[in-house]
């Protein structure tokens, strides 16, 4: 047994070593600062939460050495900010698969003082596309059972084979930590590498569940933005939208699921039922204003 307990904690010190390889301490709020991950060559992801000023943000590199960063965008809905820097060499660990839960999990930061740090526990639960209440997306939802240290958030979380899970985050849930799917974090760096943000689709309507006389449910149209994308395909006030790209709709959060899965630009067909006649309207997807 002492053996075995000897031989398991040189492999799970063995993998903390080699993936903090691919974490660095951020820099960029007040007091205490967070971790980041060198997802690809000179690009950085950390939590965006631990993200308060967009200049003089400096990140501490694997090697100790401290180097200015960039903000190259950030997406509050998913927690991810994607940092430009310089030396920031190589990339993460292999991608793992999606874990179950009950696997064993690590969650490994970079402290400047300290240097790498790791805390152990398991995946407690999985689930599949969810929701932030910031408004994103994951492509999973994968809870931690382990202790996120206030420096931890932004730090990479790997399975005991060191293969990358995700990203470490506090800030999408009360209950516990999650990790941010690493199938998330590379379509959120992609997409602010090729625009500088995140697009989320929006169609410019406001909606109320309905049932019609047959019982079938959908959502009344109780309002339209001015010149937004439903309003110029030709809905109208009173119209009931019933299905959406091809899927029943019948609550607000069915019609963002649609519009996820619809690039900003393209035509998604809406069926409607209009003073109790049914036709179909194709919408172009707008793209939804952002906050300043």
């Amino acid at each position: 047994m002492a053996n075995g307990l000897t031989a398991l904690s040189s492999e799970l010190a063995d993998v903390v070593g080699k993936a903090g390889n691919s974490v660095v301490a951020v820099d960029a709020r007040p007091r205490f600062g967070s971790s980041g991950v060198i997802w690809r060559p000179g690009i950085v992801v950390t939590a965006e939460h631990t993200v308060r000023r967009e200049e003089e943000i400096t990140v501490t590199l694997p090697d100790g050495k401290s180097v200015a960063a960039t903000v190259a965008g950030s997406d509050p809905g998913s927690d991810l900010t994607v940092l430009k820097v310089d030396g920031a060499d190589g990339g993460p660990v292999a991608i793992a698969g999606v874990p179950a839960p009950g696997n064993l999990a690590l969650s490994i930061g970079r402290s400047p003082d300290s240097g790498v740090n790791a805390t152990m526990g398991i995946i407690s639960a999985v689930s599949g596309s969810w929701r932030t209440w910031r408004g994103g997306r994951l492509d999973n939802y994968i809870r931690l059972d382990l202790t996120l240290y206030p420096a931890s958030s932004g730090g990479l979380v790997v399975n005991t084979k060191g293969e990358a899970i995700g990203v470490a985050t506090s800030a999408l849930s009360r209950i516990a930590g999650l990790a941010i799917p690493a199938s998330t974090v590379n379509r959120v760096v992609d997409e602010i590498l090729s625009r500088g943000h995140v697009a989320r689709g929006y169609l410019g309507v406001g909606l109320q569940p309905v049932e019609l006389p047959d019982h079938q449910k959908g959502l009344i149209v109780l309002s339209l933005e001015a010149d937004g994308p439903a309003s110029k395909s030709g809905v109208l006030i009173g119209d009931v939208v019933v299905s959406l790209g091809g899927t029943a709709v019948d609550d607000t959060d069915d019609i963002q699921t649609v519009l996820e899965k619809h690039a900003v630009g393209s035509t998604v067909s809406a069926g409607l039922v209009r003073g109790g006649v049914a036709l179909n309207i194709g919408i172009v997807v707008g793209e939804r204003p952002r906050r300043n």
